[in-house]
Parts: structure tokens; C-alpha cells; sequence
């Protein structure tokens, strides 16, 4: 077995592990990555990426559907789904390939391989051809990512029980499918099958779609999607579910009733599990709680010069989450300037249409920490621009205290929602109140003005509505 000294090296490449190594070699360190699979880890490969052109393609579908109401005829629509897949992988191999060349750029040494930490800062990487070589580091930052979390008792086969990695794959259109979690993942392929035609029962263990969203924005999506001949059950678990044939079939238990249900596509997406075992975690002396590394706010373990990123860390599963501790791990790790994690003010997305986008506090939060507050709620239907451009459904809801306006959660459902809640996350990131964002010149006619009127609504302050 070969040894090598390495300066800082990063365990994993996915949107923390090679933000990571960017800002570390901005900061001057010589950096090396290692990755087993593929650069740009889950979310440019089989995550965040190819479940958005996924989902752009049912957008585009629906929009040549109603194209008529804009004065055009397009005649009769088909789908060739293995198309959509296709393109779906493509746009994730540019990203991936993107990724490549930031490293080149970076002067990042790529490591290909399998990498488990020993005691006393050292790192044993052992490559396609099973030649393993140990690494000497003065740190190192763990990003190793998640995996789906399988459902008891069932094989994932990839041909009709599926996790949101498998279906990425798969180039079969379903006629009816059973989606088992209604967190984001689970509504955004929702969203997308049910877009193509794909009968879609989704069922959620607690009594909301998006259980982290907002009440009133979940049920106003619920509604939405039943409308457009979603099924969703709430309240409700999965019993007996097993594969037979080219079949699957479940029996939906609900707090007072219980229904079966049969088709021929599974999607289980219930939460994830970290890629924290055999990585070599006990022999470094770091600990976990539930498979998930401990970390303070500024990324580091217990154990020094080592840190810890991004989903394999616990907290919300964000792309954009992992980056930011990314960032942080990088400029702690170099002894640059120290800014520790918000994790108050990290935005929610969720990508189906119409898209729900967050940050802060819920109002059952809010209730349940007992403070005192006020709600402004602007619906898009008076919003010009939503007039427009035809998509008038949502609405910003935000919520502010009582008594000097601070900002306590901007809640979103509409088409954009997710590119209209930054400003929202920028004002309380700046601690910014309410009237702040109300004598902020919007331009007009933008989908923007309507944060800035839910905000006026809130203070009592209502000119449009």
C-alpha cells in the first residue's frame, strides 16, 4: 500500500463536498477530492438536476395544452417519455461535466475511488482495480451525502418499485402509480406523472402534504392537485405492499378506513438515510447521532481538523443548505474569517406547479412558540403580471411580528415561487422588518410586488387588494 501527504481533502463531490474544495482553493490550500461515483454527487446526477428538466417537461406539456388560451392551435400533443428521460440524463452529464472543468480550473486534484478514514488524520482510498492508497491530511471535510431510505421489507428492483434514483431511469410511462411520502420529492414526481397522464395515488403519514410547509399553503396545493385528478390520502399509512408480476399492490390504512390499491409502479420516497457506514467514522473517534455526524455551527466533529457537510450532517437535505456549510467548513478550516450556519433562515423549494418556496417560521410554528403576529396574504389573481402571463394561482403569505414588524416566515405557491422567496431570505438575513420591504420601490408590473403588498397587508397597509 502506497502513502501520499495531502493538505485538505474532501470526501465526496456532490454540491457541498466540491463547493468545498472551490473556496478552499481560493483560499490558497491544495486540494484533493475524492469520489467514488460520479463528480457533482446526487444532486447533479441522479437528484435536484435531472428531476428539474423532468419537471420543466410536464411544465411544457401543460403550457402546449392551454396554448389555445394565448391564440395558438397546436393540434394534437403526443409524449415519447423515453425522450423526456433522455434529456433528463443529458442535462445531468453537462452539469457533471461542468463540474469536471471547475475543478481542472481550480487546480483540484480528483481522486477516483472508495475512502475510509483511520485514526490519526489518515484516509485509505482504494480505487476501481482494488490498489488502495493511504492519505495523510491536515484536515479533511466529510461529504458523503444520503441515499434514499428503502421502505420495510420491500426490494427496491427498479423496474416497478422505485426510489427517486431508480425512476430517474426508468422509461416506462406508469398508468398508475403509488407514491409513498408527500415531502418534496415525493410531490415533485407527483407533480410529473401526474402531468403525463399517469393515474397518482399519493400517500402521506402525517395530516399534510409538504408536512414541513406551511398548513395553508399545503392544503391550497392539495386542492390544486385532487383537482387535476391527484388522489392523495393524509393520515394515512402503507400496509402489506409487495410486487407480483409486473404488478404492485398496498393496502392504504387511514385513521378510520382502509382501501387496497394495485398498479404497476411504486415510487417509495420517505426520507433519506447518510452515507455514514463503512467510511471509517468509529476507527477517527467521530460521533453520530442516528447515522448523522455531529457538527457545531461551524461544521467541525469532535474530533479536530475534521468536518462534516451537507446531508451526511443531518438538518434539511437542501443542495443549497450543503453549499452554504460548505463555504462555512472551507474558511473555518483555512482560519479565515468564521460566519456560523443560520439554519433559521435556509429557503424551502418545492418544484412542482404550482411551486412552493418558504423561510421561517410556519404559522403553526409561530402558535406553538406562542408569539404574537400578524399575516398579510396576497393572492396572485390581483397581481398584474400574474394576470399576464395567465398563471394567477397562490399566493405570499407572510407572517410578522406584532409589534416591530420583524419578518417571522414568507410562505409562497405559485409558478415562481421558488425564484420570489430570495428576497424574502435576503430581508431577515439583513434583520430587515416589514416596512422595509414596503418602502422598497418594486418595479411594475413583476410577480415580486406581490411579497411587498402581502407585507403592506400585514402592517395594515394595503393599496392593491
Amino acid at each position: 500500500m502506497s502513502s501520499q501527504s495531502k493538505d485538505l481533502i474532501i470526501l465526496g463531490s456532490g454540491p457541498g463536498g466540491y463547493v468545498a474544495a472551490i473556496r478552499a482553493a481560493q483560499l490558497g490550500r491544495t486540494v484533493s477530492i475524492v469520489e467514488r461515483e460520479a463528480l457533482g454527487g446526487v444532486c447533479l446526477n441522479w437528484g435536484c438536476i435531472p428531476s428539474k428538466a423532468l419537471l420543466r417537461s410536464a411544465q411544457l406539456y401543460n403550457d402546449m395544452k392551454h396554448a389555445k388560451d394565448f391564440g395558438f392551435e397546436t393540434g394534437k400533443i403526443t409524449v415519447d417519455f423515453p425522450r423526456i428521460i433522455e434529456r433528463s440524463r443529458e442535462v445531468a452529464n453537462k452539469l457533471s461535466g461542468g463540474v469536471n472543468y471547475l475543478m481542472r480550473k481550480g487546480k483540484i486534484e480528483v481522486i477516483s475511488g472508495n475512502g475510509v478514514l483511520e485514526k490519526g488524520k489518515k484516509l485509505v482510498v482504494t480505487d476501481a482495480a482494488k490498489k488502495a492508497t493511504t492519505y495523510d491530511f491536515k484536515d479533511i471535510v466529510i461529504a458523503t451525502g444520503a441515499r434514499p431510505r428503502p421502505f420495510p421489507g420491500v426490494d427496491v428492483d427498479g423496474e416497478v418499485i422505485h426510489t427517486s434514483r431508480t425512476i430517474l431511469e426508468n422509461t416506462r410511462l406508469p398508468q398508475k402509480l403509488l407514491i409513498i411520502g408527500a415531502g418534496a420529492i415525493g410531490i415533485e414526481f407527483a407533480y410529473f406523472f401526474s402531468s403525463l397522464g399517469t393515474q397518482v395515488t399519493v400517500v402521506e403519514m402525517a395530516d399534510q402534504i409538504l408536512p414541513v410547509e406551511d398548513t395553508e399553503v399545503a392544503q391550497a396545493l392539495e386542492k390544486i392537485f385532487v383537482k387535476n385528478g391527484m388522489t392523495i390520502r393524509t393520515s394515512t399509512g402503507v400496509q402489506d405492499l409487495k410486487r407480483t408480476g409486473k404488478t404492485v399492490s398496498a393496502t392504504l390504512k387511514g385513521k378510520a378506513a382502509e382501501e387496497k390499491w394495485s398498479g404497476d409502479a411504486c415510487l417509495v420516497a420517505i426520507g433519506i438515510m447518510p452515507n455514514s457506514e463503512n467510511i471509517g467514522l468509529e476507527a477517527a473517534g467521530i460521533e453520530t447521532n442516528r447515522g448523522f455526524i455531529k457538527v457545531d455551527e461551524l461544521m467541525r466533529t469532535n474530533v479536530p481538523s475534521h468536518y462534516a457537510i451537507g446531508d451526511v450532517a443531518g438538518g434539511p437535505a437542501l443542495a443549497h443548505k450543503a453549499s452554504h456549510e460548505a463555504i462555512v467548513a472551507a474558511e473555518v478550516a483555512a482560519g479565515k474569517s468564521k460566519h456560523p450556519m443560520r439554519y433559521d433562515n435556509i429557503p424551502g423549494c418545492t418544484y412542482c406547479q404550482p411551486q412552493v418556496a418558504s423561510v421561517g417560521l410556519t404559522e403553526r410554528a409561530c402558535k406553538e412558540k406562542g408569539l404574537k403576529y400578524r399575516v398579510g396574504k396576497m393572492p396572485f389573481q390581483a397581481v398584474g403580471k400574474a394576470i399576464a402571463i395567465g398563471e394567477q394561482e397562490g399566493f405570499v403569505k407572510v407572517i410578522i411580528d406584532d409589534q416591530v414588524g420583524e419578518i417571522l416566515g414568507v410562505h409562497i405557491i405559485h409558478a415562481e415561487a421558488t425564484e420570489l422567496i430570495s428576497e424574502a431570505a435576503i430581508i431577515r438575513s439583513h434583520e430587515g422588518i416589514a416596512a422595509s420591504v414596503v418602502d422598497t420601490i418594486h418595479p411594475h408590473p413583476t410577480l415580486s410586488e406581490a411579497v411587498m403588498e402581502a407585507m403592506a397587508i400585514a402592517l395594515g397597509r394595503p393599496i392593491n387588494f
